[in-house]
Parts: structure tokens; sequence; C-alpha cells
């Protein structure tokens, strides 16, 4: 492989009073044939997280068409899973109804944060959306006692299948609180209610302390899995250390090779993706493959895209 890098696409600039700053973990759905909703998470003027979605011109993803003025989901309730924040991970048409997956935010005491994850549905084809349930629908449990977040969710025939970020502890790095983790998988009948096998997908390695957003397609009968890796050290502010993507490939889903070589895109010498590449998200387009993803400041920056080379 080997991307084209075609520009930033969005960045909020004090758009509104809920979105200051911020447009992470782009995700992609078709609108119709010329299309295409771009779903994101925007901060307010608080830091809280927030999502809502853009449309764009699909032969032309700069092309912005529309930008949404109200987030699509609020905060929960006081004390609840994603009081403080909510961000857009994955999205799956079952029948009539689009079910999104997304990452609810709490601040905590000791740690900076914690995440779960929710479901909200929509019925009117991705504009508006209701939560499933006050809760979470996947959280930390005996055997993952961190967090779980950022799932990508295939239904594939009877089976669901989810890829998600499963923290395994923290850190005092320089007097602060730095999380590991690694992508683990899950099943459902449903999708709605989990099951957890304890297979990691992808872990950890000389290069790789954290291993975020997996994003997870099947062509030609294989799985081939977009993800973002960091050190746990001086990532923030050093871009050798900072997120980059990796690629690996799997016949099952479960068991994966890493083949970050081939992944085919590095950070620019200078620009809005030139500290970091993170939350990736590929999309195919009538003959063309994108690939959406966010820049420096885990999405402060904005997002972009890069075109497949030989769809150049």
């Amino acid at each position: 492989m080997k991307w084209i890098k075609k520009g930033l696409i969005f960045r909020p600039q004090n758009n509104y009073g809920w979105m200051i700053s911020h447009a992470s973990i782009p995700l992609v759905d078709s609108v119709n044939d010329e299309e295409l909703r771009i779903y994101f998470g925007t901060r307010d003027r608080q830091g809280r997280s927030l999502p809502t979605y853009l449309e764009v011109f699909a032969d032309d993803p700069q092309q912005i068409l529309y930008i949404h003025d109200q987030p699509i989901l609020s905060l929960g309730k006081l004390g609840t899973f994603d009081d403080n924040g909510i961000m857009p991970s994955w999205i799956v048409n079952n029948g009539n109804k689009k079910y999104l997956y997304y990452i609810g935010w709490n601040p905590q005491v000791t740690v900076p944060y914690r995440l779960s994850i929710g479901l909200a549905i929509s019925e009117d084809g991705g504009q508006s959306f209701a939560k499933y349930s006050e809760g979470p629908i996947f959280d930390r449990d005996i055997d993952e006692p961190y967090f779980k977040t950022a799932p990508c969710v295939i239904h594939d025939g009877d089976t669901w299948k989810m890829w998600y970020v499963s923290c395994t502890g923290w850190e005092i790095i320089n007097q602060r609180p730095e999380p590991r983790y690694h992508v683990k998988y899950a099943v459902s009948d449903n999708g709605i209610h989990w099951q957890t096998t304890n297979y990691v997908c992808i872990d950890y390695d000389s290069l790789a302390d954290a291993i975020g957003r997996p994003c997870v397609l099947r062509r030609n009968g294989i799985y081939r899995m977009f993800y973002s890796y960091r050190a746990i050290k001086n990532y923030r502010d050093d871009p050798t250390q900072s997120y980059r993507l990796g690629y690996a490939e799997s016949m099952d889903g479960i068991h994966w090779r890493k083949y970050n070589d081939k992944v085919g895109i590095e950070k620019s010498t200078t620009g809005w993706d030139s500290q970091m590449l993170e939350y990736s998200y590929v999309f195919s387009w009538k003959k063309k493959t994108y690939l959406f993803y966010n820049g420096n400041g885990f999405g402060e920056s904005g997002f972009g895209y890069a075109l497949l080379e030989e769809q150049a």
C-alpha cells in the first residue's frame, strides 16, 4: 500500500459554544451516491467531548457541504458513564437502523479518566440518535479492571464481532499517570450484549506501549486492521514517540500478524499531521479507497484524508 495525502478536511475554530476545538476519531458513512457523512467528537468550552457530523462531496471530501449545528447525543446524567464526554467510534447498518457505538468519558481522581462503550440507535438514516441505555453496553469487569474503549464492530452472518481497546494498567511517567492498552476481541449474537474472549489481537512490542482505535475490514477473505500505536513516555511532545499508524492481517480475525512497514503513510515534515497520525478510518467509495485520520494533538488539528495510490 501507499497512500497519497490529500490534505486537511476540517478543524473546528470556535464554531459554536459546544464546538470550540478538536475533531477527533472520524467515522464515515454514506448519505447517498454523491455525499459522505463524517461523524467526529468535538470539545466544548469545558473540554467535554460531544459528537456531531459534517457532510462532504464524496468525490472530493475537502468540499464540505454541511456542518451539523447541534450535537447528535447529549452528555449523560450526572454520575453516568458518559456525563463528561461522548465520542463516536463505529457505525453498523442493522436493517433499517444504524447502530452507533461510542466512547463514554468520566473524569477520575487517581487517574485522569475512565472510558466505557455505549450504544445509540438511529431510525432516520443517521441524522439523529437515541441512546440504547443510560449505562454502557461494555465496561471494565473482573478480567479487565481498567477500561474498554474505541470499538470496531462487524456484523458477520449470525455473529457480531468487536475489536476494542483494553487498558492493562497505568504507570506514573513524569509525575503523571499514563495508560497502557492493546486490542482485544469480543463477540455477540445481537450487537448489544457482548461476551469477552480474552484474545489479544494486537499486543505491545518494542515500539508500542499503547495500541488505539482499531479499524477492521474484510477483503478477499482476509481481515485487515489499521490501528494507532505510540510509546508510553514523552508521546505528547516528541514526534518520534507519538502516535503513528500500523497495519495487520488475519485469516480468522483473532490471530493477527503485524505489517507496520506496509501501512504506506508517514508523518509530514510540517503542518497539521507532522507530529502525530492516529484514529484512522478506511472507507471505500465506488472505485476509491480513502484513509481518514487525525493529526497533531489527538484531533486538535482536525482530520484529513489520503487516497490509495493506485486510485489517485
